[in-house]
């Protein structure tokens, strides 16, 4: 079972620090292990504190205001940016049919800058990071649930709200599931 384009929701017995009530989009799953995004850990920092370090000239006030997300506990010092765009970019991954990308390039940031980026569109610095059958490991502990990403919960909504509303896609009352797993 291949899980891109899914979200990764962290049960609440899982009590590692880098992935306690997090919400992770998942860019890539394969037979190499898998590449995901943290989307609801905004860091005490702005998109306008990355445009400055790039030394790029800031046009769209709003894109500079918006914060920068913490992706994962890997390369922490690498730029993802998630977007909805039918735009091209240099080095982007398109791993789904409904127009979510992740680009690590810098003409995107540059672009948004400009005022001329995606609308849609969050930077993180870091990712998740998975060994081939690791992920299905902590699957079968339950660690997480996984459920189809939502554009809606990707760009629209709250990042503080973003872990409740990706349970809420499952319709189910988290608190009430247990951490253990039994087989009959």
């Amino acid at each position: 079972m291949l899980l891109h384009n899914h979200f990764l929701i962290a049960m609440p017995a899982l009590k590692d620090p880098n992935f306690n009530e997090t919400v992770t989009y998942l860019c890539k799953h394969d037979e190499n292990g898998a590449l995901g995004i943290i989307i609801n850990r905004p860091l005490d920092m702005q998109v306008a504190d990355i445009f400055r370090q790039l030394s790029f000239d800031v046009v769209d006030e709003h894109q500079a205001a918006q914060a920068v997300l913490g992706g994962g506990p890997i390369q922490r010092e690498m730029g993802f940016v998630l977007h909805q765009s039918n735009e091209t970019y240099d080095k982007t991954l398109n791993p789904n049919d409904i127009g979510i990308k992740v680009t690590v390039s810098q003409d995107i940031l540059n672009s948004m800058a400009q005022g001329e980026g995606p609308q849609s569109a969050f930077v993180a610095l870091g990712y998740a990071g998975w060994d081939p059958g690791q992920l299905e490991a902590e699957l079968a502990t339950n660690a997480w649930l996984s459920v189809p990403a939502s554009p809606t919960i990707l760009f629209d909504t709250p990042f503080d709200k973003r872990w409740q509303a990706a349970v809420a896609l499952l319709g189910i009352n988290i608190s009430q599931l247990s951490s253990n797993s039994g087989h009959a």
